[in-house]
């Protein structure tokens, strides 16, 4: 009767309660919990260096951020989307991208998520960030400049009242063409002190706008001008470059800009790039703006260009670097772009000089750098900027697919004073924690360090100095990388942490490396060759195809594609230096001088086959090998000896894929013959079978002592590809009734078991099959996971050599790869991983299904070929998976803490580092004008806004030196009364008639008595209010002009006004024009045009505003 209603049960599964399912969907929460590597799709970039950070954003919608000592994160967007914009509100610990559905997202870096988003209705074609602050400004196609302000104690973004429309702009610059194009770049001013900023509009207009006094400073661009032309161009046998001084002819400015950047630390110097290939430098530095004297004269710019040729291509991205020896007059001009088109794709650095004035342009040196793949983004990282620090400025440079490169500044001054014209500069590679491509990494393993015990105390120990030590070589290097931000996780710090997780890699040149990944910020242990001096065998350093590791006794087992087995120890010891070498017929002892870590104390060479499985048991005393071609041998660690080897499968050529061992400890192995007795006396360490999967679904068991052969079958006549196998424990009411036909596909297993299993050839020296004691094998459940669906057996059957499953779950789609994980130390769940890059989560021993995601989803990965080959995982719900160049580790449970609590994360943004910068640059007004002029400078850029970014970067710490607090208030205000706004309008068309418009309000007029009542009252209050409710006898607190303009000046003056009520009136006016002929089009068809003329002037007559 109970075999009868758990059939029931099975048969149904969708009807079990949910608290019997081993895991439940409340338990997972799959995310990325630790990412290295940078992905093929990064595009664009963006530094924070008083931070030390690096972001880089990619075509799919993530932000990789980089810093130093191996720290990294990824930030994954909820939409996959590229982005156009990427820049860090510097020392704030935050970070803003746009994407290209113009959504802006501010990042926290401290928490690692999405802090707030704003959908912006309009194409936005142009953003920066005010330094200093988190005001940014932003662009718009319709050639508006709006303003938004990132609240960090309300975790919002806000959009401020603040704009200047396009309109506007004409007027007060005086173009008579009303301006209709997009906003391309929009830069602050360098030492303005957060009140003006450049606007450049895509035909080519530059205007300068202060905020404080809602004007134009200057305008450039506007209308013909004479430039100076400098042809700088490389002749074939030396480095001379040709600048020609001609003057040339009015040009149109209707030309695009493509790109710009300031070239001068105080803003006067404008570099301009633009969509036929030339550079124009424009001089900012002209007095205050006047309508009839634009500026336009030929010693305001000087056009450059990189070629000759007629057809050039667009400048895409300029940058600049400040020399600091030319004082403020010089320095060094990054450009991708200019280029004749067809020519080579190069990255061009100019050393330029204007001592004697802009007009007198001097370029004294040219470096093209040839990229290593097509060009992505390039940004500066200055180290003068950065308070404490010294050194030159950095380049980093990202090319195709996801390669950054790193060149030092002072380098590339050396190599352009060079006369000898180089191509080909050194360069700092992105130092890679754990390489995926280079070398090919072929196998993974997550392993778990027990920290009990004297041994596994001093492993800690040794694997600390050795962490030590490769850091101290990595900082003596003589070419380090730039990137220094972030701090390694709190718990790394304390004393009584050891080592508790290894992550083991092996690769396709033989080499193999461990890290300590104890906390989601690797540390690199060891790095060693699978060759051993002094021996030579061929096939040593073939390619790593399997690893195990034990960590009772520390062993590493390494396998290779000839065959090969290498068993090392990794606390080795001095006294023992012996290497055992082992083949079929000979074992042979060398004494080596090794280092003490890690020791290699074995060499086997057994087959000439690939191994695929390796798998310590009996507490690292045995080691189970599986060769591809379908054989098993166990090896003695103890005595590095060979055990016993099995026969190939007979009938079968079918590699092996999965091999399982299981041990009892309760010795229920039942002697059967003279030659197992014998073996189980020298060998009473413990019994087990071993069962082994081949690719064509076969399950052989043999005897885990004398290899005796138990069982083999094809488990199911259907053609299938089978891809592994797992034993774990199950319901001991699976076992009782495995001999009921319990499946969800009872007919075709019915006609399955109604023929008898072939039994396998057995040669005749092999010894009778072992019998199992009822008891040892209650509950052990054998699941067969094959492409196409999943077989769920008793242990007991298959030992009996039955092929009829429990359970049958047919799978929808071809699965690649499964793995098994635990909850509360109890096998839970079974993950399935798709060829689709669709994630499945089924429940154990039930098999249903409780989650499923995506490798989209999770971490924007599709599922490639062979990516099943890398990939590796724990019990406690962790997966690794490698693509190209990433790494990434996924938690799949909720409640795993060891990579998930923000104690085990790193911090991204250094507190301590932020107010040591504040405190850093709080001198004293002289001091700062004096540091005003001997910092470090850095260019801003902006892409053409068909979808680039645009990036600024200036003096780092000019913006700490000010106080730019004013800015709550300019922001705040209102500055032009424009209708139209950042969102879409939701009103529709409003139709008036002559009735309904009221040219204006009643006049309200004030008495004289009560005037100056008022004007009393106000007098009493305006001096509490000039001291803010403090004591008048306080003496005042100084304020700068701006500030006081900008708090207490009034909207306008009476001339102003009565101007507004003058225009106010024209446009009433305008209406009443409007509606007027609007009627007389109604009235035509019903009376004749003299009557109806006559009727409507009589009633117009009497709606005048005079008569009123």
């Amino acid at each position: 009767m109970l075999a009868k209603l758990f059939q029931k049960s099975i048969l149904s599964p969708r009807h079990h309660d949910a608290e019997r399912r081993s895991v439940t969907s409340a338990d997972l929460d799959p995310r990325v919990v630790l990412h290295y590597g940078i992905p093929s799709t990064a595009s664009i970039l963006a530094v924070d260096p008083i931070q030390g950070l690096l972001a880089v954003g990619t075509l799919d919608g993530r932000i990789k951020v980089i810093g130093g000592d191996n720290i990294e994160c990824l930030l994954i967007s909820p939409k996959q989307l590229p982005f156009k914009n990427l820049e860090f509100l510097r020392n704030q610990g935050f970070l803003v991208s746009v994407s290209n559905e113009n959504e802006v997202q501010v990042w926290d870096l401290e928490c690692r998520h999405l802090a707030s988003n704003l959908q912006w209705e309009s194409n936005i074609t142009a953003f920066s960030v005010i330094y200093g602050t988190q005001y940014m400004y932003v662009g718009d196609e319709h050639g508006s400049l709006f303003v938004l302000k990132y609240d960090h104690q309300e975790g919002k973004l806000l959009h401020q009242p603040y704009h200047i429309p396009a309109n506007a702009v004409a007027e007060v610059a005086g173009i008579s063409v009303p301006i209709h194009h997009s906003i391309v770049g929009v830069l602050p001013q360098p030492c303005s002190h957060g009140n003006r900023m450049l606007i450049a509009y895509e035909n080519g207009l530059l205007i300068v706008w202060d905020a404080f006094q809602d004007s134009v400073v200057c305008v450039r661009g506007y209308k013909d001008l004479q430039v100076k032309n400098k042809t700088v161009v490389n002749s074939p046998n030396d480095m001379r470059h040709e600048l020609s001084n001609d003057t040339s002819e009015n040009i149109p400015m209707e030309k695009d800009i493509s790109s710009l950047c300031w070239a001068s630390a105080n803003g006067s110097i404008l570099a301009v790039g633009y969509v036929d290939g030339d550079i124009i430098l424009w001089n900012l530095s002209t007095d205050i703006f006047t309508k009839d004297q634009p500026g336009n004269l030929p010693d305001n710019a000087v056009k450059l260009q990189l070629s000759s040729g007629s057809r050039r291509l667009p400048v895409i991205m300029l940058y600049w670097s400040e020399d600091r020896s030319h004082d403020d007059c010089g320095g060094h001009l990054f450009i991708y772009g200019g280029e004749a088109i067809g020519s080579d794709e190069v990255l061009t650095i100019l050393s330029l000089d204007w001592s004697s004035g802009i007009e007198n342009l001097k370029c004294v040196g040219r470096l093209d750098l040839t990229l290593n793949g097509s060009f992505a983004d390039m940004i500066l990282l200055p180290k003068s900027g950065v308070p404490g620090s010294s050194g030159s400025t950095s380049l980093f440079v990202l090319t195709n697919p996801g390669q950054l490169h790193v060149y030092d500044d002072t380098c590339l001054s050396a190599l352009m004073s060079e006369h000898e014209k180089r191509s080909h500069v050194p360069a700092v590679q992105y130092p890679v924690v754990m390489p995926t491509v280079e070398p090919y990494m072929t196998v993974g393993k997550l392993s778990l360090v027990h920290g009990d015990g004297k041994l596994a105390r001093a492993f800690s120990e040794t694997a600390s100095a050795l962490k030590l030590r490769v850091g101290q070589t990595l900082a003596m290097g003589s070419r380090k990388w730039p990137l220094t931000g972030g701090l390694p996780c709190k718990l790394s710090f304390a004393a009584d942490n050891g080592l508790e997780r290894m992550y083991i890699a092996g690769y396709q040149d033989g080499s193999v490396r461990i890290w300590d990944a104890t906390y989601p910020a690797l540390s690199l242990v060891f790095a060693f060759k699978s060759e051993v001096k002094g021996i030579e065998v061929a096939g040593v350093g073939a390619s790593v195809s399997a690893l195990d590791f034990c960590s009772l006794n520390l062993s590493l087992a390494i396998g290779n594609e000839c065959g090969l087995i290498h068993l090392y120890q990794l606390l080795g010891s001095s006294d023992d230096t012996n290497l055992h070498f082992v083949t079929e017929t000979e074992h042979e002892v060398h004494n080596l001088h090794q280092e003490n870590e890690p020791q290699c104390t074995a060499l086997f060479s057994l087959l000439n086959s690939p191994v695929r499985h390796l798998q310590f048991s009996i507490s690292g005393a045995r080691l189970v090998v599986g060769f591809e071609c379908g054989r098993v041998t166990v090896l003695d660690t103890n005595s590095l000896s060979v055990l016993f080897h099995t026969s190939c499968i007979a009938g079968s050529s079918s590699p092996l894929i999965s091999l399982a061992v299981k041990t009892f400890s309760d010795s229920p192995y039942l002697i059967n013959s003279p030659k197992d007795s014998e073996l189980k006396s020298s060998n009473d360490t413990g019994n087990g079978i071993i069962l082994f999967l081949t690719k064509d679904a076969h399950i052989v068991v043999i005897d885990g002592t004398t290899g005796s052969m138990i069982s083999s079958q094809l488990t199911h006549p259907e053609e299938s590809t089978a891809i592994s196998m797992y034993i774990f424990e199950g319901s001991t009411s699976i076992s009782k009734v495995s001999g009921e036909k319990n499946t969800l596909n009872s007919p075709r297993n019915s006609e399955a078991k109604s023929e008898p299993a072939k039994p396998l050839e057995v040669e005749p020296h092999s010894p009778i099959r072992a019998r199992y004691s009822e008891q040892s094998l209650m509950g052990l459940l054998v699941l067969l996971c094959c492409e196409d669906a999943l077989y769920l057996y008793s242990l007991k059957s298959v030992i009996q050599g039955d092929n009829v499953s429990i359970q049958k779950v047919n799978l929808v789609k071809p699965c690649r790869w499964t793995t098994t994980f635990k909850k509360d130390e109890k096998e839970s769940g079974l993950v399935l991983l798709y060829q689709s890059g669709d994630i499945e989560i089924r429940s154990l021993p039930e098999l249903e299904v409780v989650g499923e995601y995506s490798l989209m989803s999770i971490i924007r990965w599709n599922f490639k070929a062979n990516m099943d080959k890398a990939i590796s995982s724990s019990d406690r719900g962790q997966i690794i998976l490698v693509n190209g160049c990433e790494i990434a580790f996924i938690s799949l449970l909720a409640s795993e803490n060891e990579f998930r609590i923000p104690e085990c994360l790193p911090c991204l943004h250094n507190k301590v580092l932020a107010e040591d910068a504040d405190a850093a640059v709080g001198f004293s007004p002289n001091q700062k004008k004096k540091q005003d002029t001997t910092s470090g400078i850095l260019g801003g850029i902006i892409k053409g806004f068909s979808g680039g970014k645009m990036e600024h970067n200036v003096d780092l710490t000019e913006a700490q030196k000010t106080d730019l607090s004013h800015l709550d208030s300019i922001f705040s205000r209102v500055l032009f009364s424009d209708p139209s706004t950042f969102t879409a309008d939701s009103q529709g068309v409003v139709e008036l008639s002559i009735d309904d418009i009221e040219i204006d309000g009643p006049l309200v007029v004030e008495s004289s008595s009560r005037k100056s009542a008022g004007d009393k009252r106000d007098k009493e209050t305006e001096r509490e209010k000039l001291f803010e409710g403090s004591n008048t006898d306080v003496k005042p607190k100084m304020r700068t002009p701006a500030e006081i303009i900008a708090k207490y000046r009034s909207a306008g003056d009476a001339s102003t006004a009565a101007a507004h009520a003058r225009d106010r009136l024209v446009e009433r006016q305008e209406k009443l024009e409007r509606i007027s002929q609007r009627s007389e089009e109604l009235r035509s068809g019903a009376e004749n045009f003299a009557s109806m003329a006559s009727e409507l002037a009589k009633k117009m007559e009497n709606r005048k505003w005079w008569n009123k």
